[in-house]
């Protein structure tokens, strides 16, 4: 099943091993078993310490579970875990043997202190690139909580119970039949999520409400594009430097194709975001990952208190924190989120196969995903609340051109319907008759555009009326040693590119600032 060329990889990847891994095969008469015997099968060559076995258990799908030393580790696969989860089987057997990128010890001990049992299980699409973040960091919670398990299920190998459980969308974490999160999220919010609803237990690693984690001289707040080359900047400059992140790449993470990244021809998301990690490896920066700012103090010298109990204090704060999906804050769209209503037409497009699906938004993104769409579902409805849509003429033409699309413009939506726990449909005001109509629907996927990450800045720093971190030309807010950079700030124009130079900017700025005190 593995090629040549990537199982010589994998010897290299697994060379890190000193400990037993066992690849346990359940029973089972799919024809998709043998796809999964092959793919262990070739795991097993790349390392001494890697090897198979049949459980007596019996499975009416494809399953694979990890032993470690012999002993379970709490982790599954039903499914050939191919794809994109292909990674989350290769780290997962990493990361038993404690090896690979791990999140640091106060992380680690958040997981630790979940009380269990409970059984988690995440349903995901093979070709979802959003899913094996979250297949990840929940194994990782299986793997150092021996209370809890985790499981990666095909939602394509086991669709009676998708419909069951009225899941639209991937990846979706269910605990029993419960849904517990749906869409993107990252480990620090899902251990939120878990701790509200399990429980923890303090005596399982003992720690004071507040941990202090140093003093800097600079802080950057965000490990995208423009966080990651302020951050570098800044150590280049011998400032001892720290990065706070809920993840590396932010937004990137969840970008495609990349083709104007000048003298990149092209590059994908992930990639770009593991070579921003890369690139701040090789310098002093201390990174903090799966953390959010809870608030920031004043004076000379800024305290940052994050929502875990942590604190830092530093000498120059740079806010690079990006910006995320803007929802349409309509009755419906949180109630049915994962279940029709859709952010990622990547991810979700094929639940909604031969159906009838909205997009709404008619800027660029709203326009690429109804084209994309367009090739997968039976009809779309593209609604754009200004009179005309907004995007580029080129994808303007190629949506007007595909058959199975309908165009409704000066729509502002009302409300999403659904019953029975999924969406049935969408209603909407025509801004010129003011009057409501409705459109029987599958699936709503929302493309209107990015709001700034900056609630946290309210009354610390002068926002604009969009949230926007109003800066100068060097990047300094109104307060000084305060400076930000990147989509979350007033610069127009949201692109890569851009933010990277305005984190250079912000890391320069702070530095000459600094030299002057």
């Amino acid at each position: 099943m593995l090629d040549s060329s990537i199982i010589e990889q994998l010897k290299s990847v697994f060379q890190v091993l000193e400990h037993p891994v066992t690849l346990e095969v359940a029973a089972c008469t799919s024809e998709a078993q043998s796809e999964l015997l092959s793919l262990v099968e070739d795991l097993t060559t790349t390392s001494e310490k890697i090897t198979a076995a049949l459980s007596p258990v019996t499975s009416e799908v494809p399953k694979l579970s990890l032993l470690y030393k012999g002993g379970p580790t709490g982790v599954s696969f039903l499914g050939v875990p191919g794809g994109h989860e292909f990674t989350s089987l290769v780290l997962s057997i990493l990361h038993a043997d404690g090896k690979g990128k791990l999140p640091d010890e106060a992380i680690l001990n958040r997981i630790r202190r979940l009380t269990g049992p409970a059984d988690l299980r995440t349903y995901v699409s093979l070709t979802c690139e959003n899913c094996p973040d979250v297949v990840q960091a929940l194994n990782l919670v299986a793997l150092f909580n021996p209370k809890l398990t985790h499981t990666m299920v095909d939602g394509g190998t086991v669709q009676a119970e998708v419909q069951r459980l009225g899941i639209q969308g991937v990846p979706s974490v269910v605990l029993g039949e419960k849904l517990l999160s749906s869409g993107k999220v990252s480990l620090g919010d899902l251990l939120t999520k878990l701790e509200a609803v399990l429980g923890t237990d303090p005596s399982a690693s003992a720690q004071s409400t507040e941990v202090h984690l140093g003093v800097y001289d600079v802080v950057v707040l965000g490990a995208g594009p423009g966080g990651a080359s302020a951050a570098i900047y800044s150590a280049r400059k011998g400032l001892r430097t720290a990065i706070i992140a809920e993840r590396i790449g932010g937004q990137v993470q969840d970008t495609k194709g990349i083709e104007n990244l000048i003298s990149v021809t092209y590059t994908e998301g992930p990639q770009l975001a593991a070579q921003l990690l890369q690139h701040i490896g090789a310098y002093d920066i201390r990174l903090l990952e799966h953390r959010r700012v809870k608030a920031i103090g004043q004076g000379a010298m800024k305290r940052v208190d994050l929502e875990t109990g942590e604190f830092l204090e530093t000498r120059s704060l740079i806010v690079a924190t990006g910006a995320k999906w803007r929802e349409l804050n309509v009755p419906g769209e949180k109630e049915y989120l994962g279940r029709g209503v859709a952010f990622c037409p990547h991810c979700d497009g094929p639940y909604f196969k031969g159906k009838d699906i909205a997009v709404v938004g008619g800027g660029n993104s709203g326009v690429e995903a109804a084209i994309d769409l367009a090739g997968i579902v039976a009809a779309v409805t593209l609604f754009e609340f200004a009179p005309e849509l907004k995007a580029d003429k080129v994808l303007v033409d190629k949506l007007q051109s595909l058959p199975n699309v309908r165009i409704i413009t000066n729509a502002r939506t009302h409300r999403i319907i659904g019953d029975a726990g999924k969406v049935t449909g969408l209603e909407y005001e025509d801004r010129a008759q003011g009057k409501l109509h409705s459109v029987k629907l599958a699936g709503i996927f929302v493309q209107i555009g990015l709001i700034p990450n900056s609630s946290f800045l309210k009354g610390v720093v002068e926002l604009n009326r969009h949230g926007e971190v109003v800066i100068d030309e060097r990047c300094r807010t109104n307060v000084p040693g305060i400076y930000a950079a990147g989509d979350v700030t007033t610069v127009p124009y949201k692109q890569i590119i851009i933010a990277m130079g305005e984190g250079a900017k912000a890391g320069l700025s702070s530095f000459e600032d600094l030299m002057l005190k």
